[in-house]
């Protein structure tokens, strides 16, 4: 399936649930065609794609481990193939294996980084090539709350979310001129599967506002940064998170 006239391409990765679903859903809003890259859960997926269209917007679903450079590297070139313009890529995907450091597990640290940081690195390098061609384009990754100020028991996710910070950071600054944008949006804690274990009564002491956040509420700062209302931020970690820091 090749880019519907005046659409939008967009890639999101793990956006078979979560925040990822609701940042495909709203770019599916905005306009563009979503490409739904998710990793295993087959069903999610198709009810992702089938909220997509069911707010009259289109896109597929791909499956692939962003973790797996061979898987990537296939997956996009395969993107970049058959659509002219990749618009937007939406770093998503990432996974927990929460432990106090010193009981981590060799594999939990490797996992997680993979997920969240190497996955960045395999999606990201690729895609930019494409976009560097066209002379446009805009990346925003999804960091975390614990990416800033750290979590206990959270070091190697900690150390993904930062990961993230920084290298956007960097390649923002490397890459301005080009006319290709790159931000981050720093959540908090949000209504996903990702906090089921999670203190939730506790931890809202510590929010400001009291509540727990909405996927939709990281979903609509993630369009803006995507769209051209966005045109001179780059190199930004927007936090959605309540007041917490």
């Amino acid at each position: 399936m090749s880019e519907p006239s005046g659409r939008k391409t967009a890639i999101v990765t793990g956006a078979s649930r979560g925040i990822g679903r609701a940042i495909a859903v709203e770019l599916a809003r905005d306009g563009c065609y979503v490409i739904v890259n998710y990793r295993s859960n087959d069903k999610a997926a198709a009810e992702t794609l089938a909220m997509v269209r069911a707010e009259g917007g289109d896109g597929e679903v791909m499956k692939f481990d962003v973790a797996d450079s061979a898987e990537t590297e296939k997956a996009v070139t395969d993107i970049a193939g058959r659509f002219p313009v990749i618009d937007i890529l939406v770093n998503n995907a990432g996974i927990t294996a929460d432990n106090l450091f010193l009981m981590m597990p060799e594999a939990d640290w490797d996992r997680v980084i993979a997920t969240t940081l190497k996955g960045f690195y395999n999606m990201t390098k690729p895609v930019l090539k494409k976009m560097l061609r066209q002379k446009r384009g805009s990346v925003v990754s999804i960091a975390s709350v614990a990416g800033i100020i750290g979590n206990k028991g959270q070091a190697n996710y900690s150390a993904a979310k930062a990961g993230l910070i920084g290298a956007s950071r960097s390649i923002a600054s490397e890459i301005a001129k080009k006319g290709i944008r790159v931000n981050v949006v720093a959540p908090g804690l949000i209504e996903t599967d990702m906090i089921r274990d999670a203190p939730v009564e506790m931890i809202k002491n510590i929010i400001p506002m009291g509540r727990i956040g909405k996927p939709d509420e990281v979903a609509k700062v993630v369009r803006f940064l995507c769209s051209d209302d966005a045109s001179y931020i780059t190199g930004q970690v927007i936090s959605v998170n309540g007041g917490m820091m």
